[in-house]
């Protein structure tokens, strides 16, 4: 019998949910010709779809202009696909985007915790920020081996923190592995008057370059409505205590999707929701979990591999 690996293809995850279809199976029984479930209907076909062009409301804050190949989901819709996709979903959900074409999919959220002040633009040190998200990674490991799931080893960026002045975005992307499968976890934080929205791409490591052209001209069309730019700062604000290089250690709720240096690491477990690195658990553990309800609470093979009986 051929199981899939608990880390299977992003992707085939996304599109099988989006489908409105449970994966195929193949159910064990060493005596008898295995026999193929059949695809079952899932509760995605169930969500208010859509379908570009169209323009997509990101929590009442901000609105996307949904290109032709391309199917949106608001907020509320948004939080129920990552709860079926096995993610515990954060709560600021606000739109999630999926190419039908390519497969990648956006999920969108935002985060009040006020104006974001960059005075750090200039300051971010990608080797320092890499060496503190390692350190807070180990006792990440910790936890994960605690709790049965698999560690996850950072090997460094994928894409290194930039910062674009002119459209007050800040992007980067952690490359990491677990089990001999790489994982890119691609974040983009928009800056707007009163917190900040967050862009995580859920793509499998090997198409995610080719993705990237794509997902930045989609973001784009994004676009915060009157009164929530973050040119439109006045004085009586609420400012951020945070600055940009602490969005990237902290991942200011990033998704159960998604630290200064390490003397602030302990404090930005407590006061974000989640971690960067904390985001790619959620995704690998939301992966074994759904394919652990299909296999009827067998676990897939410990090497990461597809397996044949």
């Amino acid at each position: 019998m051929r199981y899939h690996s608990a880390l299977a293809p992003i992707r085939t995850l996304i599109g099988a949910l989006l489908l409105g279809l449970a994966l195929p199976l193949v159910a064990a029984d060493s005596d008898k010709t295995p026999a193929v479930v059949p695809e079952q209907k899932a509760p995605a076909e169930k969500f208010a779809w859509q379908d570009g062009p169209a323009e997509g409301d990101l929590g009442g804050r901000a609105k996307l202009k949904v290109p032709a190949g391309f199917r949106f989901l608001g907020a509320s819709d948004a939080a129920r696909l990552m709860s079926l996709m096995g993610n515990q979903p954060s709560g600021n959900e606000i739109g999630f985007v999926r190419n039908e074409k390519s497969g990648w999919a956006v999920i969108f959220e935002f985060s009040d915790v006020g104006y974001v002040k960059d005075d750090d633009k200039d300051k971010l040190d990608a080797k320092k920020l890499l060496a503190s998200i390692k350190k807070g990674n180990e006792a990440g490991n910790e936890y994960r081996r605690k709790n049965g799931l698999d560690p996850i080893d950072v090997i460094g960026w994928h894409v290194e923190p930039r910062y674009n002045d002119k459209t007050k975005n800040l992007e980067w992307s952690v490359l990491a592995e677990s089990r001999g499968r790489r994982i890119v976890n691609y974040n983009v934080r928009l800056l707007g008057r009163n917190g900040i929205t967050e862009a995580t791409l859920m793509e499998d490591f090997d198409q995610v370059d080719a993705s990237l052209p794509a997902f930045r001209d989609l973001l784009d069309h994004f676009n915060y409505k009157t009164g929530e730019s973050y040119s439109e700062f006045k004085a009586g604000d609420k400012i951020s205590e945070y600055g940009l290089s602490a969005l990237i250690l902290g991942g200011a709720a990033a998704v159960g999707y998604k630290v200064g240096f390490f003397g602030m690491v302990l404090a930005a477990f407590k006061k974000f929701a989640k971690v960067i690195i904390a985001g790619i658990v959620a995704l690998v553990a939301g992966i074994r979990k759904f394919f652990g309800n299909l296999f009827g609470g067998r676990r897939p093979p410990s090497d990461g591999s597809s397996t044949d009986s």
